[in-house]
């Protein structure tokens, strides 16, 4: 049986972790460096790093950044936030990360997908994805969560399945920051139609929403913030609860 990923993730404006509700109302959360590395000593399965404001400032991810958190920690790391081409995916994995994370490029570009893949491997090619609902069916929205695409999400996470990404990141808008859970239909749908792993974002507020997250949404990897940043658990304390209800993780 394969383990379930547990997946600390670092949302990074102006130098700083910071966290929201709904994409909104951002709050500091710490230093960046020190967190990822915080979570790498606990266990944790891998990290997610998102410069969040790159897109919208239309600049590059911090590299530095980057590359400090990449000496800081022992575990896999993906980074995300203004890769746009194939120099600032090839630029992400020499600061050290191990996957790069696309999102707004790809919805302006699909074939950015077809290329990265085809350049560094499906293995390093995260597309995410940041859906609402609307009644029922989900809406791809762009721009770190400020502008809708128009798009299905169903429809984008199985025509980026198709264009070679390697893994799928999908965010709900929604949930994300208000701890109630995450959106166990949209990721029981999404699993069924794609064969890629699927990590979920949005909603963590105890473990028994991770729990439901790997068990009915069946998600590969879960991704949380605020129940780590601010100390609601412990990375091994979820283990642990995951452990003891029979789903396999890395301890």
């Amino acid at each position: 049986m394969l383990t379930k990923r547990i997946i600390p993730c670092l949302d990074v404006k102006d130098g700083r972790t910071v966290k929201g509700t709904n994409f909104l109302q951002l709050r500091d959360a710490g230093d960046p460096v020190e967190l990822a590395a915080r979570y790498s000593d606990e266990g944790a399965d891998e990290l997610v790093f998102l410069d969040i404001s790159a897109t919208l400032e239309g600049r590059k991810t911090f590299l530095q950044m980057v590359e400090r958190v990449a000496a800081a920690i022992q575990i896999p790391f993906t980074v995300g936030g203004g890769i746009s081409s194939i120099n600032d995916v090839k630029n992400a994995l020499d600061a050290g990360a191990d996957k790069v994370s696309v999102n707004s490029a790809a919805i302006a570009r699909p074939s950015f997908v077809d290329e990265a893949s085809s350049c560094v491997g499906s293995q390093s090619v995260v597309v995410a994805i940041d859906v609402k609902r609307a009644k029922n069916t989900w809406t791809v929205w762009t721009k770190a969560g400020t502008e809708s695409t128009g798009l299905d999400a169903l429809s984008w996470a199985n025509e980026v399945f198709q264009r070679g990404a390697g893994e799928l990141l999908v965010t709900s808008m929604d949930r994300d920051g208000t701890t109630a859970g995450y959106d166990i239909e949209l990721l029981s749908t999404l699993s069924e139609r794609i064969s890629i792993p699927l990590v979920a974002s949005g909603g963590a507020g105890k473990p028994e929403h991770v729990k439901d997250a790997i068990q009915l949404g069946k998600a590969d990897a879960v991704l949380a913030a605020s129940i780590f940043h601010y100390n609601k658990i412990s990375i091994s304390e979820l283990k642990l609860f995951l452990h003891n209800n029979n789903i396999s993780v890395r301890m």
